[in-house]
């Protein structure tokens, strides 16, 4: 099954403050990833090409890393996800930008059930998160999608049956 999954952010600001965004993700200062609600993104050292790593049980290298406009993974988990996700931030004006994350990706095995059933909806609430961490963390309102009533259930079972609430991200401003 082909898999092309697109989330993305209109952000009032120049390309260089999200490119800051982009380029902290799984550092100590990390302004773009949602660690506050959902597993960390951490690699086996800085962010580079060829660091290897992920978030919970999805595993990935980065395959191509362009400093403050993209980079590019490669799926190494779960099996059956056989592709590449990506963030990048594409200029709309001087002061005008999108940050994009994008999968593109064929599932096959187990995955043919897992991503309609419940790996889809538990990425498009984690990137949902990550778009409104990149808005607070650039001193904007952040844009809060709800989760829905199945992303809290597929969360309680993951965890075992504890519950966790959604956190809105606190606006700050990250340096960059």
């Amino acid at each position: 099954m082909k898999v092309i999954n697109v989330h993305e952010r209109e952000l009032p600001t120049s390309p260089a403050r999200v490119g800051a965004l982009l380029d902290s993700l799984s550092s100590p200062q990390d302004a773009l990833w949602p660690a506050h609600s959902w597993p960390p993104m951490r690699f086996d050292r800085p962010l580079s090409v060829g660091a290897r790593g992920g978030h919970g049980p999805v595993g990935y290298i980065v395959e191509a890393y362009a400093p403050g406009e993209s980079i590019r993974f490669r799926f190494t988990a779960p099996k059956g996800f056989d592709g590449c996700h990506w963030f990048d931030v594409r200029a709309t004006g001087p002061d005008g930008c999108v940050l994009r994350h994008t999968i593109e990706m064929t599932a096959h095995g187990r995955a043919l059930l897992s991503w309609p059933l419940a790996i889809r909806f538990l990425h498009d609430a984690l990137l949902e998160d990550a778009l409104a961490t990149a808005q607070a963390s650039l001193g904007l309102p952040p844009l809060v999608r709800k989760w829905s009533a199945w992303v809290k259930v597929l969360r309680w079972l993951v965890a075992g049956g504890k519950s966790s609430a959604q956190v809105t991200p606190a606006i700050s401003v990250h340096a960059g």
